[in-house]
């Protein structure tokens, strides 16, 4: 039974693949959000709600993967976790606003374990969510800081 439930999830993440890839082209106009989230579950659900919302998202799992990004597109709003598995959302928060080309786009932090004081302390994030978080709170402030 295992091996069968085995091949149907992978044919599902084909399939869910392929459907983000058909609905989620970006088309002009869409504003582009970026996301750094090392768990798959968050950084899945994140990436399917804001593209439902006509966001072009594209999202990293680790510091690495986000610093090799195509760095010719800029999004309206990054999204860190705090705690990455190489490095922490607060020095990549730090490392943005220190370069010229992302200093001024704004930058929402994300994290179940860090508290919004030490956040604010140790980067200038734009914003804090804490997690478990409600995704209409993060619609909202995501509109309010790229509009």
């Amino acid at each position: 039974m295992n091996s069968i439930q085995n091949i149907y999830e992978k044919k599902f993440k084909k399939v869910f693949m392929i459907m983000k890839l058909a609905l989620f082209l970006p088309s002009k106009g869409m504003k582009t959000i970026f996301i750094v989230e090392d768990e798959t579950g968050i950084r899945d659900a994140l990436q399917l709600l804001l593209s439902f919302e006509n966001y072009d998202v594209r999202s990293f799992a680790t510091v690495e993967a986000f610093n090799q990004r195509d760095k010719s597109v800029n999004p309206d709003i990054f999204i860190l976790d705090v705690m990455l598995p190489d490095g922490l959302g607060t020095d990549l928060c730090n490392q943005l606003k220190a370069e010229t080309e992302t200093s001024q786009i704004p930058v929402m932090i994300i994290s179940a374990h860090a508290k919004a004081e030490n956040v604010i302390k140790s980067c200038e994030a734009d914003e804090f969510i804490a997690k478990p978080f409600d995704i209409d709170d993060v619609l909202l402030k995501i509109e309010k800081l790229i509009n």
